[in-house]
């Protein structure tokens, strides 16, 4: 029998906050232009570094984007099995495993103190880690809670993986400037290891005929049109043309993002041409991007329960593409008070298709299966990593992201028609839905 709660008990918090915790260590990526910014100097590539730096060696710009992309999807594809880990056996032990692989290839990609190294500690090991890790929290929260309060939950869970650049990026830095590119990716894998232990173990799914408490206020029409009642298998959703519709979506959503936290510390150094102070504490911007891009998360996802997921989702890749648009002439001002408006609004975009996409996922085919489902749409995020390996080359052949840039804002524009289409699946006799 199933038991209807009137709130949602102590169990779905701590789950929620453990999965934050989770995915504050798992966000490393999202500060990976620090070490960038430490192993480029296109006019030295190959040359061996010296000081606590000794026995690196320099890399190009395509180079050092190599294991970021990787890593990117290696991390969607491992989002697969990890989503079934979640699902069949318990979100603590995938939190766990994903944890300890992270936290082992920074330590790899630390010691072995080459190009080879961050291929394979950072890239394919990391890659693994985050993949496994980060299919657990948010599904296991979500179950939690009913459809009204799913974006609020989605943005706090996986804003902690957008927020780990906000200490990361400081503490990355200052571990660099002090133990070299090696004592950081060393630290910072031994602490990874620990904090995931300790908070995976906190993580549960509702015990079986549990039910989410409904909303105070009752679903109109089109809210309760726009979720589905009926939880769908993943051989069932991939026969919709609205699960590919979400993969291209969330590829769209990405890329632009992506694009902007691989590059994010030497945009600040191009823009603070003249100013050393920001010159030399680049970092600032990549820990901002890590504080809007939590805030994206949570904000986006508390304003997609009252608008409407669809309306959240065009809202942010409008005006995001104007600012992908603006952001060469903006570099090109050296104005860096501008600078952090629209990589800001970037980053906030960014973050909130992370919370909208699995909201997106859960209304569209229900949430039983969601660990498995949005693993499988989760394959549009890795396949966004092409604009940052492609922005690498460009700056390599013109020594300018500007036509990444204009070609990332069109990509947004195309994202806002695909979004406006779509609609939720019916099943066997639902009638069609408005859309999320």
């Amino acid at each position: 029998m199933s038991e209807q709660h009137t709130k949602e008990p102590t169990q779905a918090w701590i789950t929620t906050f453990a999965g934050t915790a989770v995915n504050l260590c798992l966000g490393i990526l999202y500060a990976w232009s620090i070490w960038k910014t430490a192993l480029v100097n296109t006019d030295r590539a190959g040359e061996i570094m010296s000081g606590t730096n000794a026995g690196w060696t320099y890399l190009t710009n395509a180079q050092a984007a190599t294991p970021f992309s990787l890593c990117v999807i290696i991390f969607a594809l491992l989002m697969i099995p990890g989503g079934r880990i979640q699902d069949r056996i318990s979100p603590r032990f995938g939190a766990t495993l994903g944890g300890l692989s992270l936290g082992i290839g920074c330590i790899i990609a630390g010691l072995m103190k080459s190009y080879a190294g961050l291929i394979i500690g950072f890239g394919v090991l990391g890659g693994i880690g985050m993949g496994i890790g980060y299919a657990a929290p948010t599904p296991a929260a979500l179950k939690w809670f009913g459809p009204h309060r799913r974006g609020l939950i989605a943005g706090l869970v996986v804003g902690g993986y957008g927020g780990a650049a906000l200490y990361i990026g400081a503490l990355g830095q200052w571990l660099i400037n002090n133990y070299g590119i090696t004592g950081s990716f060393v630290g910072l894998g031994v602490f990874f290891c620990i904090v995931v232990v300790l908070a995976g173990s906190l993580l549960k799914t509702p015990p079986e005929g549990y039910v989410p408490p409904a909303p105070k206020v009752a679903q109109t029409a089109a809210q309760a049109a726009a979720t589905t009642k009926y939880d769908w298998e993943a051989g069932e959703m991939v026969k919709t043309w609205q699960f590919y519709a979400l993969v291209f979506m969330f590829i769209l959503t990405t890329q632009s993002g992506l694009l902007i936290i691989a590059n994010a510390n030497g945009l600040m150094i191009k823009a603070a041409k003249g100013m050393p102070f920001f010159m030399a504490n680049a970092w600032i911007l990549v820990s901002y991007g890590g504080l809007v891009n939590a805030s994206g998360r949570v904000g986006t996802g508390w304003y997609s329960d009252k608008i409407g997921r669809l309306n959240a989702y065009t809202l942010n890749c409008g005006v995001s593409a104007l600012c992908m648009f603006a952001l060469p002439f903006v570099i090109a001002s050296n104005s860096v008070f501008l600078l952090f408006i629209v990589v800001g609004v970037g980053y906030w975009q960014y973050g909130g298709g992370l919370s909208l996409m699995p909201s997106f996922v859960a209304d569209f085919y229900g949430p039983k299966n969601l660990g498995f489902n949005y693993g499988l749409v989760f394959i549009g995020w890795g396949l966004g990593f092409f604009m940052a390996r492609l922005g690498g080359t460009i700056e390599d052949l013109t020594g300018s992201l500007a036509y990444a840039f204009y070609i990332s804002g069109a990509l947004l524009i195309v994202a806002v028609i695909l979004a406006r289409i779509t609609k939720r699946p019916a099943y066997s006799g639902e009638e069609m839905g408005a859309a999320a």
